[in-house]
């Protein structure tokens, strides 16, 4: 069975719609970027992260493959492709007791791939904190 946690994140990352991520994460989530070297905490910065994805690797060629499921973890495997770069990696989903997403956690390999999301994760979250943006 998916935890409904895992059912929400599905649906959100298949309709590439971020709408419903505020009501998903908890509160003091935690996000732990592949480049970014400290832990990102709480909602705000979270939501920011995650909706960049969405639009950075939510293209047509966004698909998930195998999933492994815990007691209150998931880990899901991806693949998608980014200018031309194959990227292969994997979400390290955690959730509490209320159902709410309280930890995130992206890998990605090999390092062309994270090199790519590096440089369009970066230049979508300039732009979304850019005055106007």
């Amino acid at each position: 069975m998916i935890p409904p946690a895992i059912q929400r994140w599905h649906a959100i990352a298949a309709a590439r719609d971020p709408a419903g991520l505020d009501d998903l994460l908890a509160d003091e989530v935690v996000f732990f970027s592949p480049v970014v070297h400290t832990p990102q905490r709480g909602k705000p910065i979270t939501l920011k992260y995650l909706t960049a994805a969405l639009a950075v690797l939510g293209g047509d060629s966004f698909r998930y493959g195998e999933q492994w499921i815990g007691a209150n973890s998931a880990v899901l495997e991806f693949f998608a492709t980014i200018e031309g770069v194959e990227v292969d990696g994997a979400d390290f989903i955690g959730w509490n007791a209320a159902g709410r997403i309280d930890r995130f956690k992206v890998m990605v390999r090999p390092l062309k791939a994270m090199q790519a999301v590096q440089q369009a994760m970066g230049a979508r979250l300039a732009a979304a904190t850019a005055p106007g943006g």
